[in-house]
């Protein structure tokens, strides 16, 4: 098919996700390698955002391929309540390379229903009902999951599920900056006293916000939230499922401060996107709690023998490539490459990023930091720097004023940089354009 059938049948009988319809606009893909894909028509995209920020290990890589080739001929699926070898496995893999003391693993579908499971286990194990998110923050579009979310996304379903206490970040936007850990780690210290500490199961974060800003915690706030979960017997749940899997140069972005949460949900790099796949992961007191108590939460495709060789063999590649090891030299290089934008482009206001995964916020004036576009909106301008990316042949997430810089862990620095050339010419002919 040629790529308008493709997208003309799509737009006809398929819905895609948070857009109204008739706008959508997407980008027909007919094959992928590496850290490109291609049109029907042949036009190549860099693609700069490992899809949805979770193709870590690159397309096409045939050792996984070939896992799930040779899974599905020997036994494509069990249901959840039998155990295969491949589930077996997996759980024994990831205990292994998981954080601390979480050893036992429940396996879902993806990150959304993974939250939606640890929402239960917190629950059920604390006998608890509150549970605290941030604001700046996205945890799935599921009934749960959305309700845990901060960012707009959620507010067309509310009122959503009940419980959940929604706190401020360290981070203010671009027009007010940061808190001090200090500061931050006072104010939800003080929402927990005035919650009440004893009604509280769970604070979920996400260990790094993904979609909400590539948001860093300063030194000593995740230290601060363990002591605080700690002190008041919340649990503290670390979703991992954009900045797990070696996108922050680490295994698990808690490894950069070394903390363990009582529960981390993961997916995404998991699989490398490659099988749908999830899990809730657990410290073995929790798990313990189980074992007399039953948990209740099921999915027909738990444990699914697919998605479960395609981790294993996943894994094998981060270790077999050194893609972590990848994204943690090349993490000092995408921060130059930022800076290099930064000093060109009056444009940009401010960018972050920790090993591969990375932003940058645009800006109308870097005197009063007037975002290029509305919180929760867009505007013209950055609709029209989404279309010149992809006449650059680049594809990355634009949201509201900001872009992303999330490739996949294979990439090499030339490839690095050759992204950033694209962004660096879209870039000038934006600020062009805008001259007028």
């Amino acid at each position: 098919m040629s790529g308008a059938e493709i997208v003309d049948l799509c737009r006809q009988h398929t819905f895609f996700e948070w857009s109204a319809q008739a706008s959508v606009d997407p980008i027909p893909v007919a094959r992928a390698k590496g850290v490109y894909f291609w049109t029907p028509e042949g036009k190549r995209f860099i693609d700069f955002n490992s899809q949805l920020m979770c193709v870590n290990i690159g397309h096409g890589d045939e050792r996984v391929t070939r896992a799930i080739a040779e899974q599905a001929a020997t036994l494509a699926y069990a249901n959840p309540f039998m155990a295969t070898e491949a589930r077996a496995r997996l759980g024994a893999r990831l205990a292994q390379i998981a954080p601390g003391d979480i050893d036992v693993f429940f396996f879902t579908n993806g990150g959304a229903d993974a939250n939606e499971n640890a929402i239960k286990v917190a629950r059920a194990y604390t006998g608890r009902h509150k549970i605290l998110a941030r604001y700046r923050s996205y945890h799935g579009g599921t009934a749960g999951a959305i309700a845990l979310t901060g960012d707009p996304r959620r507010w067309s379903v509310e009122p959503g599920m009940p419980g959940v206490v929604h706190v401020l970040d360290p981070y203010h936007g671009i027009e007010r900056g940061w808190d001090s850990a200090a500061q931050s780690l006072a104010m939800i210290e003080e929402i927990v006293q005035l919650e009440g500490p004893q009604t509280i199961a769970a604070f979920f974060l996400e260990t790094v916000s993904g979609t909400n800003g590539i948001l860093v915690p300063p030194d000593g706030y995740l230290q601060g939230i363990r002591d605080i979960c700690t002190k008041h017997g919340i649990l503290m749940v670390c979703d991992e499922v954009m900045s797990g899997f070696g996108r922050t140069g680490e295994w698990f972005a808690v490894n950069h401060w070394n903390i363990v949460p009582d529960i981390m949900t993961i997916a995404k790099g998991l699989t490398s996107a490659y099988v749908p796949m999830g899990a809730v992961g657990m410290r073995r007191p929790i798990a313990e709690h189980f074992r007399d108590n039953v948990f209740y939460g099921g999915l027909t495709y738990n444990s699914h023998t697919l998605a479960c060789a395609a981790a294993l063999a996943t894994i094998g590649v981060y270790e077999e490539d050194d893609l972590i090891g990848n994204a943690r030299r090349l993490g000092p290089v995408m921060t130059r490459l930022l800076e290099e934008l930064a000093a060109k482009h009056p444009l940009v206001g401010a960018h972050r990023n920790i090993g591969l995964f990375g932003i940058v916020e645009l800006v109308r004036d870097r005197k009063t930091k007037e975002p290029l576009a509305p919180f929760g909106g867009s505007s013209e301008e950055m609709r029209r720097l989404s279309k010149l990316f992809r006449e650059e042949g680049l594809y990355t997430f634009t949201r509201w004023h900001t872009f992303f810089t999330n490739p996949p862990l294979s990439i090499t620095e030339a490839e690095l940089r050759e992204g950033f050339t694209l962004i660096d010419r879209a870039l000038s002919k934006l600020e062009l354009e805008m001259k007028g």
